[in-house]
């Protein structure tokens, strides 16, 4: 059997908050009860909303914390090649193709469809006005020919992947549904097995114009590479995991455990947000929202661990 592995991957686009505390700490506990390994990756693959000041803030706020995890942390910037491998093989299946629609024009057709339905997270599914009407409709064209946006020249199509054509074939390969472990609890209480649904979310993004790989790819590779077993993360992840079990299936990736954990939320009822920047959280006691504003206020990092139910080592 092997050895446990779970991870906490933040993304340096802000400070950390309450809720990142939450979630690496049960992290690191669940690896600490198992006997196994916690690690730090930094999903940094977004550079247009990177900073270099908040790569360290995470260190310094999760070492604040009392967290410790084996070098060198994995930074996903530095495996581009990796996760554009998985969208070549993907397209030499015949599974993605381009997409050069912009929001507006997705917005001013959405608009004309009566009853149009929506993914789990309320974006309407995408219309399917690209989608090739014959298997040559992406003849001569790869992903990843860019990894990014290059001044003067228009940017690249955007990778959706042709959802029917998927969960076909990955039906082909499991003989059954796509499912999952779940080891926590989604958003409505569903644990154990999980019959996973990806046409939800309808034909994905998988390769984004601007960056050059979506989160859903990167994410199931670093967990793979890496030999993560148990991923644990918020419950607004939840959905999401029918994308990463889809993509594990038609990439022939390992299967870890899922652990969908509670949100911390704000006053209002909000999850916090580094966008939103919350007003104080529900959670009596914490003066703040960011970790590093705890700090300058004088909180201990015993005080949080304790407010955050984590008040004793195991």
């Amino acid at each position: 059997m092997n050895k446990a592995i779970t991870r906490f991957a933040p993304s340096p686009n802000g400070l950390l908050h309450v809720g990142h505390a939450f979630s690496a700490l049960f992290s690191a506990r669940l690896a600490q009860d198992l006997g196994g390994t916690f690690l730090l990756r930094i999903e940094d693959i977004d550079t247009t909303r990177t900073r270099r000041e908040f790569v360290r803030g995470i260190f310094d706020d999760l070492q604040w914390l009392g967290l410790r995890w084996p070098r060198p942390v994995r930074f996903q910037s530095r495996h581009m090649d990796a996760y554009c491998k998985a969208l070549k093989t993907l397209h030499g299946m015949g599974l993605l193709y381009p997409c050069t629609c912009t929001r507006k024009r997705l917005r001013e057709t959405v608009s004309h469809l009566a009853g149009h339905s929506a993914d789990p997270d309320g974006a309407p599914l995408y219309p399917g006005l690209c989608r090739p009407r014959d298997e040559k409709g992406h003849t001569g064209q790869t992903p990843c020919r860019h990894h990014g946006i290059e001044p003067g020249k228009p940017l690249p199509p955007a990778w959706r992947l042709d959802m029917d054509k998927a969960l076909a074939l990955a039906s082909r390969k499991l003989g059954g549904d796509i499912a999952w472990r779940e080891l926590g609890h989604g958003p409505g209480g569903e644990t154990g097995t999980i019959h996973a649904d990806p046409a939800r979310w309808g034909d994905v993004i998988l390769g984004r114009r601007d960056i050059g790989v979506s989160y859903h790819v990167a994410v199931v590779i670093d967990d793979a590479l890496q030999g993560v077993t148990h991923v644990t993360r918020g419950q607004d992840l939840f959905h999401a995991t029918a994308i990463h079990r889809l993509l594990q299936v038609l990439l022939e990736l390992p299967q870890p455990a899922y652990v969908h954990h509670r949100l911390i939320t704000d006053a209002e009822g909000r999850k916090l947000s580094k966008s939103l920047n919350n007003a104080v959280p529900a959670t009596a006691g914490l003066p703040a929202t960011t970790l590093k504003a705890l700090r300058e206020a004088g909180m201990t990092a015993a005080q949080l661990r304790a407010l955050l139910g984590f008040a004793t080592e195991r």
